[in-house]
């Protein structure tokens, strides 16, 4: 904006976009130099820290995963606002918004001084708006100065590896053109040639400009050195800085009651000064439309699934801010040269080149690439916040990177990077055993709730070769239970690993019922018999009765009990039988005994802020010592097993539900954002920890426990579209009487459910659209255990057999109702 008129004295309007309102925005005003954050894009992103400042911070490349990226090529360091011959800053406050973030800073010379930061989506630019608002009667001049200092590095190699981020190439920074051009070219020891570019320029020109080797704003350009124990706010570089710098200035002159905002676009390429050219082109056309685009979009995701919990505010809170989370990690890579670098110890010719992939990245910052493990966890949250189509291209990526890496051999690819060097997962290592069974379960989870039969046949073959090879290469004792590590990489475990067993159990089981729908028999038996098979051992296998919880691992035949999360998968698996959804694999007696134990202090958090789930007992682990650090994903786990069967309490699900919630309405670092780890009594909080030993301060797989325990088990939404059949079975948590949600996405529609419950009387009412290939709607409650439904009506009218099913949740009362419309159905226990 070249000038807006402020309205009266109300200054603060003139800061906020037109569309933003608090329950949009949240706020933190402490620590703010501790606190790193993220504006997003599909194709760039800006880490910083919420003082406005851009610190060293980051361990995959030391000191050098924040800042300014444009995958897989980081652009800068950061970039800096001043004023005349003042540096502006550090911010007072730091608010997340819907696809942007903001910095409020002090007052300078009778201005006020905020900076916006966002990404359009599909632009490999990050667009920094700072304004400036006048709120005297007097004219002002001033000139605003812009530092950039670049950093131009690809996502790989790193650190450790060889080769090694020490070969990285110094930049070339020149003023010109109306804006700064920072180029690195040449070809690194051990590397590729490669043709980098960053560009600096705004919609505004320039009055002056000039380049230098330091232009970092206010930060005095502090190197911290790999093994240094400093907070961030110390380190303004790591041990493989080859950056340039460079300043813009402009001339402004602020009349009375008058704001105006300069936007400068950061933009690059790894191919060259024209590609660079053509994405700051195109970003710095109307910056402010862009960013009313970019909230809009933002909006439309926030206005999915939207849910109504009157007895848990910030759970509700937390699940709207999490389709946020999975937006912001929702990334677009070009042109990957697949190459296996064997755990950072060779750097071979590519075996392929994979022209564009789409995915939900794990983490920000260390984590913003292809996983596998992770994105098969976070489709669950994807589908029940309906961003089905970011799931589905992730998964299809995963498919096409492994099949070309591992010569279609149906193993899972591990951990890609985005310029397609893949760490772990090749034919020729372990690889994750867990990740190639969670395969078809996350393929025919999609399914199900998008209905989309072309998806599933897609991907349908390369589902099939996971289990085959699973089951044909990776149980040399041919006694059922597959070898290999799982999601638990620790030494001193057995051969075979709990998760890998559960996982392998239910991927078999949704792979049959893929199976049967293609008409696929050999296939749908060979997996159901082994399927059947597996379960019908299951228990006597691994419930430990002296541990009184299921071993971690089998040693030849002798369990191992580590106490490791993953002793909780038996009960967070979800079944897929020809009878319909079979909550929790594991017997529900041993079920109730191990969740009970894995809710006591040995197990999980005692801090009201922080109750989740460790990552071993308090005597687990290899060396016995126990590992008290709680994940996102294992309270994940805990809320999720303690859904499936029926445990919706506050001192069952609700404290892993809230243990996630929680941090991020109280954030350690960035509000709205779920992190990696949550502060733990076995490892302190990220904003006390140094410049490259924090973890994720987003990521993306924890979001499994919150989404999916409100929307799948709470409002009890079941879809099976590939098959025709919804189910919507609610549950509401003890000690409430009400939850709801709508706009809940389901193949080409939606539905609405709210489920009350008062003492004896469950009334479900729902609204479902007409969505297509949907021909059996089944709607009602589920009861508590032992209760018995005495009477049940639909739309008033007494039904009188409606269909009754004991399953590990409770008893699941429901009735057949027209597929589209509203409908109330009430049942009356006795």
């Amino acid at each position: 904006m070249r000038g807006k008129q402020l309205v009266a004295l109300g200054v603060a309007l003139a800061f906020m976009p037109a569309t933003a309102h608090a329950a949009e925005q949240v706020t933190v005003n402490k620590r703010l130099k501790d606190r790193r954050e993220v504006a997003a894009g599909t194709r760039a992103y800006s880490v910083g820290f919420e003082d406005g400042r851009f610190y060293a911070n980051g361990w995959h490349i030391t000191g050098e995963m924040g800042g300014i990226w444009a995958p897989p090529l980081k652009l800068a360091d950061g970039i800096w606002f001043g004023l005349d011959d003042d540096w502006v800053g550090p911010a007072t406050k730091f608010t997340s918004g819907r696809g942007y973030v903001r910095y409020s800073y002090p007052a300078m010379d009778g201005l006020l001084m905020q900076r916006t930061d966002f990404v359009p989506d599909g632009r490999r630019a990050v667009l920094y708006g700072f304004e400036l608002a006048n709120p005297t009667s007097a004219a002002k001049t001033v000139t605003v100065k812009v530092d950039v200092h670049s950093e131009l590095l690809g996502a790989y190699p790193w650190s450790s590896t060889t080769p090694g981020a020490a070969g990285n190439l110094a930049d070339v920074a020149a003023y010109e053109n109306g804006g700064l051009t920072f180029t690195d070219r040449g070809t690194p020891a051990g590397g590729e040639a490669h043709d980098y570019t960053a560009l600096v320029a705004s919609t505004r020109v320039p009055d002056a400009g000039e380049t230098g080797p330091d232009h970092r704003g206010p930060q005095p350009g502090a190197i911290c050195k790999d093994g240094d124990e400093s907070v961030p706010s110390v380190c303004d570089d790591g041990p493989f800085g080859k950056g340039a710098g460079g300043q813009l200035r402009y001339k402004l002159t602020l009349g009375s009651r008058t704001a105006q905002t300069v936007w400068v676009a950061v933009a690059g390429s790894d191919q060259g000064v024209a590609a660079a050219r053509k994405e700051l082109a195109a970003a710095l056309v109307d910056p402010d439309a862009q960013l009313a685009a970019k909230i809009a979009e933002r909006d439309t995701l926030a206005a999915r699934s939207v849910v109504d919990l009157p007895g848990n505010r910030k759970l509700q809170e937390a699940l709207d801010w999490g389709k946020q989370n999975l937006a912001d990690l929702t990334q677009t890579a070009t042109n990957l040269k697949i190459r296996f670098v064997d755990q950072g110890k060779a750097f071979p010719a590519p075996v392929h080149n994979v022209k564009r992939a789409t995915f939900i990245g794990a983490g920000f910052p260390d984590y913003p690439w292809l996983f596998a493990t992770d994105g098969e966890y976070t489709a669950f949250p994807a589908v029940a916040l309906g961003q089905f189509e970011a799931i589905k291209n992730h998964l299809s990526a995963l498919r096409e990177v492994s099949d070309d890496l591992n010569a279609n051999s149906g193993k899972v690819a591990h951990e890609i990077v985005t310029d397609g060097s893949v760490y772990f997962g090749a034919n020729t290592d372990p690889g994750n055993t867990d990740e190639s069974v969670k395969f078809p379960s996350a393929v025919a989870l999609v399914w199900r709730w998008t209905g989309d039969d072309r998806f599933r046949d897609r991907l349908y073959d390369f589902s099939r070769r996971t289990l085959r090879y699973v089951t044909g290469k990776l149980d040399a004792d041919k006694d059922g239970w597959p070898e290999g590590l799982g999601n638990v990489e620790r030494t001193g475990m057995g051969e075979e690993k709990l998760d890998n067993a559960v996982y392998l159990i239910r991927g078999l089981y949704d792979f049959a019922d893929m199976a049967r729908d293609k008409k696929d028999k050999t296939n749908e038996k060979w997996a159901t018999d082994l399927a059947n098979k597996l379960r019908a051992k299951f228990e006597d296998t691994w419930w430990d009765e002296e541990a009184t919880q299921y071993a971690d691992s089998l040693k030849g035949d002798q369990q191992v009990e580590q106490q490791h999360w993953i002793g909780v998968t038996p009960m967070e698996a979800e079944l897929t039988l020809k009878s319909g959804a079979a909550p929790g694999l594991a017997d529900a007696e041993n079920a109730a005994t191990a969740l009970d134990q894995r809710a006591e202090d040995c197990f999980s958090g005692t801090d009201p802020l922080n109750l989740g789930l460790f990552h071993t007992g308090c005597e687990g682990g290899p060396d016995g010592k126990g590992e008290q650090i709680v994940y996102s994903l294992t309270s994940s786990i805990a809320a999720v097993g303690n859904g499936n069967y029926g445990r919706l309490g506050d001192e069952e699900q609700r404290r892993y539900t809230d243990a996630n919630a929680l941090p991020m309405l109280e954030p350690d670092e960035m509000p709205g954002a779920l992190p990696e780890i949550l502060p733990s009594p076995g490892q302190d909080a990220n904003i006390d920890r140094c410049w490259t030993c924090r973890s994720m301060f987003m990521q993306a797989w924890g979001q499994y426990g919150i989404a999916w325990p409100v929307i799948h088990q709470q409002l009890g939404v079941r879809p099976s579209l590939g098959t025709g059949k919804l189910e919507l079975l609610p549950q509401v948590p003890d000690g409430q009487t009400r939850v709801a949600g709508k706009e809940i996405r389901l193949g080409d529609g939606k539905a609405a459910v709210e489920a009350q419950h008062k003492g004896s009387r469950y009334t479900t009412t729902t609204t479902v659209d007409a969505i297509k290939g949907l021909t059996d709607l089944r709607v009602g409650a589920t009861l508590a255990s032992g209760e018995e439904a005495k009477t049940v009506t639909l739309d008033g009218a007494k039904v009188k057999k409606p269909t009754v099913r004991e399953t590990n949740r409770g008893v699941e009362v429901s009735v057949k109702t027209p597929v589209s419309g509203k409908h109330v159905v009430v049942v009356t226990a006795g």
